[in-house]
């Protein structure tokens, strides 16, 4: 499989366009767990991403530049604490794409593997903490095994979206450990994390758009 530098840009303004449809669905679910804000704070950060796409990453086509732009854009535009998460993510899977102008399956493999890790590292939550990495462990953890399996990226991710789903899900069911929702004790049972749903988002962005390059 190959994935340009394009279908990179492709993707990120894909995760663009689909914050803004979903900006008051992830600010709803914020309402009910924190300040109510988190479909906004994202949707400032990707389209300050969307305007680096117009203008300094036009042209560009190392793969890698792409990556570091789009996170330290994201954390300079975003204060809030999710914003160093996903700088780092996206810093972090850079790597896997440095001085690249075409990706193979390892490279996405590699670049995801590296993102969540990042993500991970960064704002140490654990699985059942009800926050983003509900979804993210769970697509971590599909990936790696599925991808030793297959060397297939798509196959792989698509298992690994899929338990990201049942991952965001779950967090319906938990009780908030993390941040100002955690105050609300078992007031916070029954609602869906907004973080985890917006992850959950940007890897179905991500996969789509593999499929559409695969398509063409």
């Amino acid at each position: 499989m190959k994935f340009t530098a394009e279908d990179l840009k492709r993707f990120l303004n894909n995760v663009v366009e689909m914050i803004e449809e979903q900006k008051d669905y992830l600010s709803e679910l914020d309402r009910k767990l924190g300040d109510g804000d988190h479909g906004v704070t994202m949707s400032i950060g990707w389209q300050a991403i969307d305007e680096k796409l117009k203008t300094d990453l036009k042209e560009e086509q190392d793969c890698g530049k792409i990556a570091v732009s789009a996170g330290k854009t994201f954390l300079s535009a975003v204060g809030s604490s999710v914003g160093p998460l996903y700088a780092t993510g996206f810093l972090r899977g850079s790597k896997a794409f440095q001085n690249k102008t075409e990706l193979v399956d390892q490279d996405l493999a590699d670049f995801w593997i590296a993102f969540i890790e990042g993500v991970k590292d960064r704002g140490k939550a654990e699985v059942g903490d009800k926050t983003m990495i509900d979804t993210l462990q769970p697509t971590l953890e599909a990936l790696k095994s599925h991808f030793m399996l297959t060397n297939d990226f798509l196959s792989a991710f698509t298992e690994a979206v899929s338990a990201g789903e049942k991952g965001m899900l779950s967090t319906k069911e938990l009780l908030s450990k993390r941040g100002r929702s955690s105050r609300l004790g078992e007031r916070s049972l029954g609602f869906q994390d907004p973080g985890a749903t917006s992850a959950y988002f940007i890897l179905s962005a991500f996969l789509e758009t593999v499929k559409d390059t695969q398509a063409v």
